[in-house]
């Protein structure tokens, strides 16, 4: 690393730090952070806390994009803003110090969460703000006055393997009705409560989820992406409520509730 030039940071997370211990790390900043369900409830995981395992690295992704990394005059040290919490609201850091191991590639090696509060962080120049996603306060809110396009015949045939087990083997057709419909209720529960339409951030841009009820009016079974253009909505794709609450979270924490995890 050099003193003189801008940083530029790898895009990955294991690229930029070593964590050997990324088990027992995840598990205890879950500890220290505000109670909130990491689990997925629908899909098998062999890991722990999937969902704060993606934040942490997603997080780091963007953090990255915007060079919100504060480094030590000496380059020893590094830290970055999780957007995380403490139960007292007390900001959590992410630590690093210079990787002293061998045959070891990345500069950083991982050495602890911290509250803002804490001594550590008096090592750095300046405490780094969490990452920012967008610009535009209203690209987090559905405007029912634009037109929603969705080629259901496309999202069913690329999708059929997140669909619920009972309508893989339906007939495509009455497939196809039963989507539309399920997206045209969603549109109107959308308009009733902006609050249905929940924002999630893929490759640069704020898209919005929305429910599709399938088997039961009371109960969502995927999530249909929206794509936002200037004169209308596009739905691109659908997504397991896992996948949906997973990209969700790296915006904030859903407080809805057809996507509560």
């Amino acid at each position: 690393m050099s003193q003189n030039q801008p940083y530029d940071f790898p895009e990955d997370f294991y690229d930029f730090a070593f964590m050997p211990k990324f088990e027992e790390n995840i598990d205890y900043l879950k500890q220290m952070a505000e109670p909130e369900d990491w689990d997925y409830k629908h899909t098998p995981s062999a890991q722990n806390h999937p969902i704060l395992r993606n934040y942490i690295r997603y997080t780091y992704r963007r953090i990255a994009e915007e060079k919100k990394i504060s480094i030590t005059a000496d380059e020893e040290y590094a830290c970055w803003n999780t957007g995380l919490i403490t139960p007292s609201q007390e900001p959590i850091f992410i630590l690093f110090e210079r990787n002293k191991l061998q045959n070891q590639k990345p500069y950083w090696h991982f050495w602890k969460f911290c509250r803002k509060g804490e001594w550590e962080l008096n090592r750095f120049p300046s405490i780094p703000e969490m990452t920012h996603y967008f610009e535009d306060p209203s690209v987090l809110v559905y405007d029912p006055r634009k037109e929603l396009r969705v080629n259901a015949e496309h999202i069913i045939a690329d999708n059929i393997d997140r669909f619920p087990t009972a309508l893989k083997s339906m007939n495509p057709y009455g497939l196809q009705n039963l989507v539309k419909g399920a997206i045209d209720s969603a549109v109107e529960r959308a308009k009733r409560n902006y609050k249905t339409a929940i924002p999630q951030y893929y490759q640069g841009n704020i898209q919005l989820l929305l429910p599709i009820s399938l088997l039961d009016p009371a109960k969502a079974d995927l999530a249909l992406v929206v794509e936002r253009f200037s004169d209308f909505y596009r739905g691109s794709t659908c997504l397991t409520l896992d996948m949906a609450y997973n990209n969700a979270r790296q915006l904030a924490r859903p407080d809805r509730d057809w996507l509560a995890p």
